[in-house]
């Protein structure tokens, strides 16, 4: 009967040494953070381009709008550099909206007024595919040329969605953990 057992937790400690232990957590982003999709004002038109900058996006996120008395249009790239609202790919209304990001690339977004969108009332979202929690880092390197070398504090959203992802990967090593202690307890003479 030891034997069985000794075999049966050789099986189990080489499944989860050959099975790839990743658990990506999707993060919800509110869009313009506190103040949320606003028009924004006349000195702040790169308001949400300067948003976007600051945040990275992966498939399997969602963007969360929160405004009033307006709307939100995921467009083409064409309408979005024309402010044209006439052909929309999806239309949001509601007063609170979420569109899951669910390919790699760009995604545009427009104020469905049309002068809050000439105003700066768009987002370019460029998304990138998801990446495990236990590769290597990326190699660093400099900045695009205009931008500043460092990144502004991170807003209490961004602190939040660290907070949840450290949670997710600090449930899947304890899991891991636990799951070799009992194996190698279950092999112990």
């Amino acid at each position: 009967m030891a034997s069985l057992s000794v075999v049966l937790c050789t099986c189990v400690i080489i499944f989860m040494a050959a099975t790839p232990t990743c658990v990506q957590a999707s993060i919800q982003f509110h869009v313009g953070g506190s103040l949320g999709w606003h028009e924004p004002s006349p000195n702040d038109s790169e308001f949400y381009s300067q948003w976007a900058e600051r945040n990275r996006f992966q498939v399997g996120d969602a963007l969360v709008f929160e405004y009033e008395n307006d709307s939100v249009l995921s467009v083409e790239k064409l309408d979005y550099m024309n402010c044209d609202a006439s052909n929309p790919i999806t239309a949001f209304d509601n007063g609170k909206s979420t569109f899951n990001l669910d390919r790699s690339g760009n995604f545009y977004f427009i104020s469905g007024n049309n002068e809050h969108c000439k105003k700066g009332q768009r987002l370019v979202v460029d998304v990138i595919h998801p990446h495990p929690l236990f590769s290597s880092p990326p190699p660093i390197s400099l900045p695009p040329q205009g931008f500043p070398p460092m990144a502004p504090p991170p807003s209490d959203q961004t602190l939040e969605d660290s907070t949840t992802s450290a949670s997710v990967m600090l449930t899947a090593v304890s899991m891991s953990v636990l799951v070799t202690f009992v194996s190698v307890m279950l092999l112990a003479p």
